[in-house]
């Protein structure tokens, strides 16, 4: 099948990774700091081992999440913005892969950035070996990046419009 030169993908690329950023980030803020207790945003250089220097981690995991809230909102507007364009096709290829798009470059510019550069935290803070952690981190991020570039790919050729089968 032709593709059609009339029909942008972009907007609806550009929705699914923004979602993924936000998505990706409220992942590894529920899991890894919450849940898990893996870390906090600043572990590596102010442990929470008072209840100050946590009041002060929890204080800047609450900015990370307003931060991933943001991209998760704007995220959700480019979609709603790509859905009333009739030159947008529907293609579920095509957001999906966004979004895989979106959360590996989150932990790919969040794993090099805070955990290598920084030094802010580390995925697994409590444990004497970090660096694996972190690389692992890393390397699921390439993953995402790569899934998501496939189906990106892959749904170049999807047309489908308002009201007719989503691919």
């Amino acid at each position: 099948m032709m593709t059609n030169p009339t029909l942008h993908r972009t907007p609806l690329l550009a929705a699914g990774i923004l979602l993924g950023a936000g998505l990706g980030g409220f992942v590894d803020g529920i899991v890894l700091h919450q849940i898990l207790q893996w870390h906090n945003m600043l572990s590596s250089k102010l442990p929470p081992d008072t209840l100050v220097a946590a009041k002060v981690n929890m204080y800047w995991d609450g900015v990370f999440h307003a931060g991933v809230w943001v991209l998760t909102a704007l995220g959700l507007r480019l979609l709603w913005a790509a859905g009333c364009r009739p030159d947008v096709p529907w293609s579920g290829r095509t957001l999906l892969g966004g979004l895989l798009l979106g959360w590996g470059l989150f932990n790919v510019v969040e794993g090099i950035i805070d955990h290598m550069v920084l030094g802010l935290h580390h995925v697994h803070e409590y444990t004497a070996q970090k660096l694996p952690w972190d690389l692992a981190f890393l390397a699921f991020g390439a993953l995402l990046l790569l899934a998501g570039w496939a189906l990106v790919r892959a749904g170049r050729h999807d047309t489908a419009v308002r009201g007719a089968a989503v691919r």
